[in-house]
C-alpha cells in the first residue's frame, strides 16, 4: 500500500475509531479458526481493537477438535438438526476439547514479540463460568442429553471485568444450578450473551463471505425484515450462514445495534468490516440505514462536504455557509449509517403555484442505486402538499437525468416572476418543468 493510501484509510476510519471507543463487541468464531492456525493472525486484529479502546467478549467453538477426540476414542458422531447429541462419553470430549482451544486462545493472546504487530500488547483475558445452562431436553423424539442452551448471562461479573480493560473469553461450555455441565451451540452463547450486554455489534466469524440474494449476488446490508424474507424464500445459503443468519436477526431485534457475518478466511476481513465505509461482509441492523429527513443546522458541515466539490466544478451556484444556515429549513439530508451521503432543497413560490427543486446532491461513492430519484419523489411530495402545481429545476449539466423523469424542456419566462429577476444569464443553466400530479 503506498503512503497516500495509508494515509486517506486513516482518515476515512477515523469515525468509525471514535464511535467504537468505550463499546462492547461480542466476536464469535469456530474451533476451526483455531484448528487452521487463522487465530494467530487474527490475535492482531483483536489487539489493534483492544488498543482503540473497544469492550471485547470473545466466543470460542471447538467443534473439529472435539470430533478429533471422540475420533480417537472410537465414539459415534450424532446430530439432530445441527445440534450435537452429547452423552456422557462425548461429554467428556467435549470439556477436553474446549480446554484444548481455551488454553490455546489465551497462550496466542498472551503474545509479545518485539517487531511484530503483538510488540507491547497487554491484553489480559478473563474467563470463567459466566453462562447459566439449561437441558435442551427432547426434540422430536431425540434425547440430547448433555446439549442446553444458556439460561443466564452473568453481566455483572463481565461488565466488571470488560470495565477492568480485560478481555472476556466465553466457551461453549454452561453450568446449571445443580452443578451439571452442558455442551451449549456456539451461535446460542454469542446471541444470548450479546443481547444480555446489550452490545453495539455481533460479529459471526463465518466459513463464507456472508449473505447471497438467490441471483448470487453478495448482500452487504440487510434489516432484519429483509433477512427473514430472504430466509423465507431462499434456502440456498451455505450451512453456516443459515445457522449464524436467524441468530443475527434475533440479536438486532433484541437490542443489539448492528450483526455481522464476516469469511474469517480473509487476513484483516475483521478490520476491513469494521472500519471501512462498504465492509466485506453482510451486516444486519433492525432498521433500514439509511433515512431520508428534515436537514437541521446541524447537518451544515456535512452538507458543505457534499456541495462545495460540485461549486468547485461549476455544476452548482456557490451558495456559502452563511446562506445554507439561513435556509436550511429548506433542506432534506439522505443519512447512511449517520453520514450524510444525499440532500435536496425546496423553494416555494406560492403565488405562481411553482417550487423549485435545489441543489440535488449524491456523494459520488453512493449513486449506485438510484438515490437522487428518492429525493426527487420527496421534493414532488413536499411540493403538492404545499399545493403547487409545478416543479422546476435550472441545471447546466444534467438534462437527461431530468427529462428521463418526466420534465420538460421550458424557457426563463416561464418562471416564477421572483426567480425569472435572479436568473443568471451569464450561467445560461436550462430549465426544465414538471406538473405535478395529484
Amino acid at each position: 500500500m503506498q503512503t497516500d493510501e495509508i494515509v486517506q484509510w486513516f482518515r476515512q476510519a477515523a469515525p468509525y475509531i471514535h464511535a467504537f471507543r468505550g463499546r462492547t463487541f461480542v466476536i464469535a468464531l469456530g474451533g476451526e479458526v483455531v484448528r487452521d492456525g487463522r487465530f494467530v493472525t487474527l490475535t492482531h486484529d483483536i489487539n489493534l481493537l483492544t488498543s482503540l479502546g473497544v469492550r471485547l467478549v470473545v466466543v470460542h467453538g471447538a467443534r473439529p477438535q472435539i470430533e478429533t477426540r471422540m475420533g480417537e476414542r472410537g465414539l459415534d458422531v450424532r446430530y439432530h438438526k445441527g445440534l450435537r447429541v452429547t452423552d456422557a462419553e462425548t461429554l467428556e470430549c467435549v470439556i477436553q476439547a474446549v480446554g484444548q482451544v481455551r488454553v490455546e486462545i489465551e497462550s496466542l493472546l498472551s503474545m509479545g514479540l518485539a517487531n511484530s504487530p503483538m510488540a507491547n500488547a497487554d491484553i489480559r483475558v478473563s474467563a470463567g463460568n459466566f453462562i447459566t445452562a439449561q437441558p435442551m431436553g427432547v426434540r422430536d423424539g431425540i434425547d440430547l442429553m448433555y446439549t442446553g442452551e444458556v439460561r443466564k448471562v452473568d453481566t455483572t461479573a463481565i461488565n466488571y471485568r470488560l470495565d477492568d480493560g480485560e478481555m472476556v473469553l466465553l466457551s461453549t461450555l454452561g453450568y446449571s444450578p445443580t452443578g451439571e455441565v452442558f455442551n451449549l451451540p456456539l451461535e446460542d452463547v454469542a446471541t444470548s450473551a450479546a443481547i444480555a450486554l446489550k452490545a453495539d455489534k455481533l460479529l459471526f466469524l463465518s466459513e463464507h463471505d456472508g449473505v447471497f440474494s438467490p441471483e448470487g449476488e453478495m448482500l452487504t446490508e440487510l434489516t432484519a425484515l429483509e433477512a427473514e424474507q430472504l430466509l423465507a424464500r431462499c434456502d440456498k445459503q451455505p450451512e453456516d450462514i443459515r445457522l449464524y443468519l436467524p441468530c443475527a436477526i434475533r440479536a438486532v431485534r433484541q437490542g443489539v445495534l448492528r450483526a455481522h457475518l464476516v469469511s474469517h478466511h480473509v487476513d484483516g476481513g475483521l478490520l476491513m468490516e469494521l472500519f471501512t465505509r462498504d465492509g466485506i461482509g453482510t451486516m444486519i441492523s433492525r432498521e433500514s440505514l439509511e433515512t431520508l429527513r428534515q436537514a437541521t443546522i446541524d447537518d451544515v458541515g456535512g452538507l458543505l462536504a457534499l456541495i462545495e466539490p460540485l461549486e468547485d466544478q461549476g455544476v452548482l451556484v456557490k451558495r456559502g455557509r452563511e446562506l445554507i444556515e439561513r435556509e436550511i429549513y429548506r433542506y432534506s439530508v439522505l443519512e447512511h449509517d449517520g453520514k450524510i451521503i444525499g440532500c435536496v432543497a425546496i423553494h416555494p413560490f406560492p403565488e405562481s403555484r411553482m417550487a423549485e427543486l435545489a441543489c440535488l446532491v449524491i456523494d459520488p461513492d453512493y449513486r449506485d442505486a438510484d438515490r437522487g430519484a428518492t429525493l426527487l419523489r420527496h421534493v414532488e411530495q413536499q411540493a403538492r402538499t404545499l399545493g403547487m402545481a409545478q416543479l422546476f429545476a435550472l441545471t447546466t449539466r444534467t438534462s437527461h437525468w431530468f427529462v428521463e423523469r418526466g420534465f420538460v424542456q421550458g424557457s426563463v419566462d416561464e418562471l416564477p416572476i421572483e426567480k425569472k429577476q435572479l436568473y443568471n444569464y451569464q450561467r445560461r443553466s436550462k430549465v426544465f418543468i414538471k406538473t405535478l400530479r395529484r
